[in-house]
């Protein structure tokens, strides 16, 4: 059985992750201080430590310095929330595999160590530096419509950090606004949301004659409104819970089309 280190100083955030991961059929161990998680880490040596960055005492970028000198290569994901700038390259500099901020769905969080545990160990990649030359700018520009701000945020910062510009807004109204200004080479647009929703703000595009890329993000079954959206023309439906590493393989299809 796969072994997880949770670090975290909220007792009930332990309880709940490990609740999580224990029905995903992971054996899941958890400390609620800095000390105590570093000495379950050394005695179990687990595939995967959950650490978070906020924690008084002996903070989490300690911790994972500690780890680091430890095992140079172990997987360890930082629920951030509240953190700096500073703070996060701090972490990408100590080779943190992925940077959650706290809030976010556990269905990111389980996805997230899923992708971790089937690469071979000590083989898993770890977050560049922002501003880095690992971080290669695109140059494409991306659009991410949806009034969920945690699912916003979250696909702001995972395309960020994989080289593209991207902008964040919370429904179609300011889309069209942000279109009409600068228009990106793809949006991301979320179906069902307050007021106007995707369909509505699709056919604005259309009407403006947007001739950048449109992906569809939806947890809807509503097959009405989805031919509704099919026969718009985005090049791309995809589902939520959304599966980061298709999300990303499906915009590089995107935009690689829309060049040729």
């Amino acid at each position: 059985m796969i072994k997880i280190l949770v670090i975290d100083d909220d007792r009930m955030n332990c309880e709940l992750i490990q609740s999580v991961f224990t029905r995903h059929g992971y054996q899941v161990l958890s400390a609620t201080s800095g000390i105590e998680g570093l000495t379950l880490f050394r005695q179990h040596a687990p595939r995967v430590t959950i650490l978070d960055l906020r924690m008084p005492e002996m903070d989490g970028l300690t911790v994972l310095k500690e780890i680091r000198a430890y095992d140079p290569h172990a997987p360890v994901i930082i629920l951030g929330g509240g953190a700096s700038e500073e703070q996060e390259n701090q972490a990408r500099g100590l080779r943190v595999t992925d940077f959650i901020r706290k809030g976010l769905s556990l269905d990111v969080l389980v996805e997230c160590v899923n992708r971790v545990v089937q690469l071979p160990a000590k083989s898993v990649p770890a977050l560049p530096v922002a501003g880095s030359a690992a971080v290669a700018d695109t140059g494409e520009t991306i659009l991410v419509v949806d009034d969920e701000p945690l699912v916003r945020d979250l696909l702001v910062q995972f395309l960020g950090l994989r080289g593209y510009r991207v902008l964040g807004v919370k429904d179609g109204p300011e889309a069209l606004s942000m279109v009409e200004q600068s228009p990106p080479d793809l949006i991301l647009l979320d179906l069902l949301m307050p007021g106007m929703d995707g369909v509505d703000v699709l056919r604005q595009l259309r009407q403006r004659e947007y001739t950048g890329g449109v992906i569809i993000i939806t947890g809807s079954h509503d097959v009405e409104r989805l031919d509704e959206a099919w026969a718009l023309g985005p090049q791309e439906v995809v589902g939520k819970p959304i599966d980061l590493e298709q999300l990303l393989t499906s915009i590089q299809l995107v935009l690689v089309c829309r060049e040729c």
